[in-house]
C-alpha cells in the first residue's frame, strides 16, 4: 500500500476522469482539496498506569449535498493523506448513491491488537473528546471502520452524550442495535458488494456456478459477500486475510472457514457439521498470489493501492469487484479498460455500508426503528438503482463503469454548485 501517494493518486484520478466526462473545472476545483481536516495527539491512560499517545485525524471533506459522513479506522498505518483519500471516496460515493451527504473519514494510528478492551474503550473516548466540537449529527456523523466496530461506536456515542448532554444517538452510525443500531448494518457493506456482482452477472451471463470468485480479506465486508455469493452458488476458490490465503480448486464452504477462523485467529480450509470441523485439501498461498489467480471474479476486500503498476500484467480475472477502499490505484486504471477487464469500482461496489448507515441515521431521527426485511429492501432498490444508471452512463458514453460512476457523482455535485452560481453566471451578469 503506497499511503504517502494515496490522496495524489485520488486527486489525479478525479481530475483525469472529471475531463474525460466533461465535468466543468469549477466542480472538480472545489473536490481538489478538503473543507476541514483535524489533527489531534490522544492520551489515554494505560492499564500499567503509563500514558499512551496517539496520532488521530478527522476529515470533512465535502458537504455540498449534505453532512459529512465516513468511518474512522484503527490502524498503525493511517496517515492524513490516506485519511482525506477515502473521504474524498465517500464524498463521491454518497453522490453515486444518491445520499444527502458528503464525505468523511477518520482514523487513529494503532495496532488495535496491542491494546487491552479498557485501553481500547478509553481511546474510542478520547477520540470523541478531541473530536465533539468537529462531529455532530447535522455536521459530520462518523461509523466503523477497519477495527473498529458497533461497541466501539457505542462508547464513542455515549461519550459525545455525555460531552453535550443530549441525547443524540444520531451523531454515529453502526451501533449496537439496542443503542440504536440498525438491523442489517453489519453485513450492509458486504450484501451491497453482493448486490452490484449479481447485477453484474445478470449483464454478463455468468452463471454462479460456473462462476470461480478470490477473495482478498476477510474482514466484515471480504466475509460477508463472500457468505452470500457462495449461498447464491459461486464458486469461492481462495480467500486471505492479512496473514496470508488459502485456495483449492474445490472451492470451500465460507461459513465452515470463518467459523474455524473466529476459533484460531487463523485461515483454515475446513467443512464443519456443527461444532466438528474436518480439514479439506487446500494449499496455502500469499496475498500477493492470490490477485493474480485465473478465476473469473476477483474480489479485493483489505486495503489500497493492492493493484498497482508493478503487478497489472499478471492480474488475470475478467471481473474485479472493489469491496475495499481505492485497491486499484489511478494509473492502471486505463490498462485494465483497454484489455478489456471489467472493475466494479469501489465508489459503487461497497456503498452498501453507508446506505445502511443512512438508513440508521433516518431511524434515530424518526425515533422509529425499520425491521430486517425493510432495510434490505431498501438497500437493493438504491443500489440497483445506482448499477442501473452507471451502466447507462457507461453504456452511452463509451465509459469504464469508475468514470460512469465519477460522472453521476460529480455530475451531481456539479448540480449543486451551479445552483451556487458559476463563472459564466456571474461573469454573464457583469457583461450585462
Amino acid at each position: 500500500m503506497e499511503d504517502s501517494n494515496v490522496f495524489i493518486d485520488a486527486l489525479d484520478r478525479l481530475r483525469r476522469i472529471g475531463e474525460q466526462t466533461g465535468i466543468p473545472t469549477e466542480v472538480i476545483d472545489a473536490l481538489a482539496r478538503p473543507k476541514a481536516t483535524l489533527s489531534a495527539s490522544l492520551p489515554v491512560r494505560m492499564d500499567d498506569g503509563s500514558r499512551g499517545y496517539f496520532e488521530a485525524y478527522r476529515c470533512r471533506y465535502n458537504d455540498a449535498l449534505g453532512p459529512t459522513k465516513g468511518g474512522i479506522r484503527f490502524h498503525p498505518e493511517v496517515t492524513i493523506d490516506e485519511v482525506r483519500a477515502l473521504a474524498l471516496w465517500m464524498t463521491l460515493k454518497c453522490g453515486v448513491v444518491g445520499l444527502p451527504y458528503g464525505g468523511g473519514k477518520g482514523g487513529v494510528i494503532v495496532d488495535a491488537k496491542d491494546l487491552s478492551r479498557l485501553e481500547i474503550e478509553r481511546l474510542s473516548r478520547a477520540y470523541v473528546r478531541a473530536m465533539a466540537d468537529f462531529i455532530g449529527p447535522d455536521v459530520d456523523i462518523p461509523a466503523p471502520d477497519m477495527y473498529t466496530n458497533e461497541r466501539i461506536m457505542g462508547w464513542m456515542a455515549d461519550e459525545y452524550q455525555t460531552i453535550k448532554r443530549v441525547h443524540a444517538p444520531d451523531v454515529i452510525t453502526g451501533k449496537p442495535i439496542v443503542l440504536g443500531g440498525s438491523l442489517g448494518r453489519s453485513e450492509a457493506t458486504g450484501r451491497g458488494a453482493f448486490i452490484v456482482i449479481q447485477e453484474l452477472a445478470a449483464r454478463k451471463g455468468l452463471t454462479p456456478r460456473e462462476t470461480t470468485v478470490a477473495v482478498q480479506g476477510f474482514g466484515n465486508a471480504g466475509y460477508h459477500v463472500a457468505r452470500l455469493l457462495h449461498q447464491e452458488g459461486y464458486h469461492i476458490v481462495a480467500i486471505s486475510d492479512s496473514k496470508g490465503g488459502i485456495y483449492s480448486d474445490a472451492g470451500f464452504d465460507v461459513e465452515s472457514v470463518y467459523q474455524r477462523k473466529q476459533e484460531s485467529s487463523e485461515l483454515h480450509g475446513v467443512y464443519c457439521e456443527g461444532s466438528v470441523c474436518n480439514m479439506v485439501e487446500h494449499d496455502r498461498i500469499t496475498n500477493e498470489e492470490l490477485l493474480e489467480l485465473d478465476v473469473d471474479i476477483l474480489i479485493p476486500a483489505a486495503l489500497e493501492s493492492v493493484i498497482t503498476s508493478e503487478n497489472v500484467d499478471r492480474v488475470k480475472a475478467p471481473y474485479i469487484a472493489e469491496v475495499a477502499n481505492g485497491p486499484i490505484s489511478g494509473d492502471v486504471d486505463t490498462k485494465l479498460f483497454d484489455r478489456g477487464t471489467v472493475v466494479l469500482p469501489d465508489v459503487l461496489t461497497n456503498a452498501g455500508g453507508v446506505t445502511v448507515s443512512y438508513f440508521e441515521w433516518v431511524q434515530n431521527r424518526q425515533g422509529f426503528a425499520w425491521d430486517l426485511e425493510e432495510v434490505r429492501n431498501r438497500l437493493a432498490s438504491a443500489l440497483i438503482d445506482a448499477f442501473d444508471a452507471v451502466w447507462q452512463i457507461a453504456t452511452d458514453e463509451g465509459l469504464s463503469l469508475r468514470s460512469a460512476a465519477y460522472a453521476r457523482a460529480l455530475r451531481r455535485i456539479g448540480e449543486q454548485v451551479e445552483a451556487q452560481g458559476t463563472r459564466a453566471y456571474f461573469g454573464n451578469a457583469a457583461e450585462e
